[in-house]
């Protein structure tokens, strides 16, 4: 299956992953749609974009926005959600609930409502391509809440393949990568956290934003593959 000419939606496609998805997809001849909730995010990523290109503001949070965003959207052919705020790694005794509560509103409420009113508008030999990473599979101290998420998108994807059959519904489950999701992290801890990732990881580097894209290409152009989780990791659950 070929990506020239058909209509790519992306969550969360105006940084990091997201927006590394829709500059491969657009290369491909893809035309793409990203969205995100700050306008400036959405300016930045149109200038880097092709002039066909569409750019909307949305709260992937807000479910009457979700529903208005793909009421006025159109028919399209594959929907992919990355839409996600900075990493959230707290100890149990420490956490916020209400930072916990933000982190899998925007993470697994905000996918599972971005499928719920988009899913309708797929066009036929479509897909849906959600987010998830690994911290279900390798769990670490101060992660409970991750992991929490990433076992949940799992099941979810699962389910939804099951449900909105024939429509493929997939997830890509990223290691550590270089990204904005970073960000609250001061940079001589982020820089450590990422030497030392890269040193224990069989491919001897952390992910680049290019690398994980690969997979979500790969699963929109895959007829066959349903209810799968691609894992894109460089060996993190191995080590």
């Amino acid at each position: 299956m070929e990506l020239r000419g058909q209509r790519i939606v992306v969550i969360g496609g105006t940084a990091g992953i997201g927006l590394a998805v829709a500059e491969a997809a657009a290369r491909e001849g893809a035309r793409v749609v990203v969205a995100s909730r700050r306008r400036e995010s959405v300016d930045a990523a149109l200038k880097r974009l092709p002039e066909d290109a569409e750019g909307r503001v949305l709260d992937a949070s807000d479910e009457d926005a979700v529903r208005a965003f793909f009421g006025e959207l159109g028919g399209y052919d594959h929907l992919v959600y990355t839409a996600g705020d900075a990493l959230l790694m707290e100890s149990l005794a420490e956490s916020d609930l209400g930072r916990a509560r933000a982190f899998l509103d925007t993470r697994l409420w905000g996918a599972y409502t971005a499928v719920k009113y988009g899913a309708g508008s797929i066009r036929e030999g479509g897909s849906v391509v959600l987010t998830t990473g690994t911290a279900g599979r390798r769990p670490l101290p101060g992660t409970s809440v991750a992991s929490a998420l990433c076992g949940a998108m799992e099941s979810l994807t699962r389910a939804l393949a099951l449900e909105l059959a024939p429509l493929r519904v997939n997830v890509v489950a990223p290691g550590v990568v270089r990204t904005e999701l970073w960000r609250e992290m001061d940079d001589e801890d982020r820089d450590g956290l990422f030497e030392s990732v890269a040193g224990s990881l069989p491919v001897g580097r952390i992910g680049e934003p290019e690398d994980i894209a690969e997979a979500y290409l790969y699963l929109m152009r895959g007829g066959y593959t349903t209810g799968s989780t691609v894992v894109v990791d460089g060996g993190t659950v191995l080590v």
